[in-house]
């Protein structure tokens, strides 16, 4: 009988983090530690909800903790793999807030790094972003590109991509930076576009346009982003890679309200506004490299993401 790897997931009550959680059950071949310390950027009820099923699992562990604590780092016994996906998350409000920003992203990270080097963890998996391109004409987006990024947010995550370089360098942990791109999905966080404009379109609200509709994003469904990480928590060809892991299609934020308008039969109130400092015009990811390394071809539709959007939804404000 194969030895399960232990895989902790930092943000593993929220979205990406419990769907993630819930695939790695279903495969068998992994033990979980969870741990998250429930923020309050959003309900604790919707990560409680995320985490319940979960936590019916043997195999499953949750830690109510922070990763900028190393006591409650240490108190986690053996780990494999660490797949660090918490962090303050959202570019305007880092814009409010970029102290709060760099103590949680950035010092949280190097505090997780600081673990893997004492307990000898060699595979690191960290959620960086498309936002680290900031503005950049050059589409699609190749990992190679000169990285401008606008927000604190956005310069957290570049700024935890290079101390991953130097921990990689230093101490010989893998360190796998994957640039997620404007992940979807059941349990999406509240805050995000999609979820925002089901919400108000269901309930007859106008929802906030900033700009005119024509700023775009490659939207990527969270199952084909987990299939990414998946693969990465197993790859072992190289010690420091950044990849891509978006859908390598782009979608006009018009275009996007109207595949939602399809999806729930209801037409928007669009309540037009500005545009918004710290967003960027578009992101669109070049997947070449994240298919030759990890194998990753993400085959879910917009149409097809939506739908099952909206049953989560449905089912979940009943």
């Amino acid at each position: 009988m194969s030895i399960k790897k232990r895989v902790l997931i930092t943000g593993a009550a929220g979205f990406i983090g419990s769907n993630l959680s819930n695939s790695l059950l279903q495969n068998g071949n992994y033990e979980l530690i969870g741990l998250d310390n429930f923020d309050n950027f959003y309900s604790l009820e919707q990560k409680k909800k995320n985490l319940a099923p979960l936590t019916a699992s043997a195999d499953f562990k949750f830690v109510e903790g922070d990763i900028r604590n190393m006591d409650d780092l240490l108190s986690l016994g053996e780990i494999d793999v660490i797949v660090h996906l918490a962090a303050k998350a959202g570019v305007r409000p880092s814009i409010q807030n970029p102290i709060l920003y760099q103590d949680v992203n950035v010092a949280g990270t190097q505090n997780l790094l600081e673990f893997a080097r004492q307990r000898n963890i060699k595979q690191f998996v960290f959620a960086s972003s498309s936002s680290v391109y900031g503005i950049n004409e050059h589409v699609p987006w190749h990992e190679e590109e000169k990285l401008m990024p606008i927000s604190p947010y956005a310069s957290t995550k570049l700024s935890c991509e290079m101390l991953g370089h130097v921990y990689s360098h230093l101490y010989g942990i893998r360190f796998l930076a994957l640039r997620f791109f404007t992940v979807y999905g059941p349990a999406q966080r509240p805050d995000l576009a999609i979820h925002k404009f089901f919400n108000s379109i269901v309930k007859g609200q106008p929802i906030p346009v900033f700009g005119d509709g024509s700023t775009s994003r490659d939207y990527t469904f969270v199952n084909d982003t987990i299939k990414g990480i998946e693969e990465a928590i197993n790859y072992d060809q190289s010690d420091f890679e950044i990849i891509n892991l978006g859908n390598h299609q782009t979608v006009t934020l018009s275009g996007l309200i109207e595949a939602i308008e399809k999806v729930c039969g209801k037409k928007a109130i669009i309540d037009r506004q500005p545009e918004q400092p710290g967003d960027v015009p578009q992101t669109f990811a070049n997947i070449s490299k994240a298919g030759k390394l990890l194998n990753y071809h993400p085959s879910t539709d917009l149409e097809t993401g939506l739908r099952a959007f909206y049953d989560w939804y449905l089912k979940n404000n009943s």
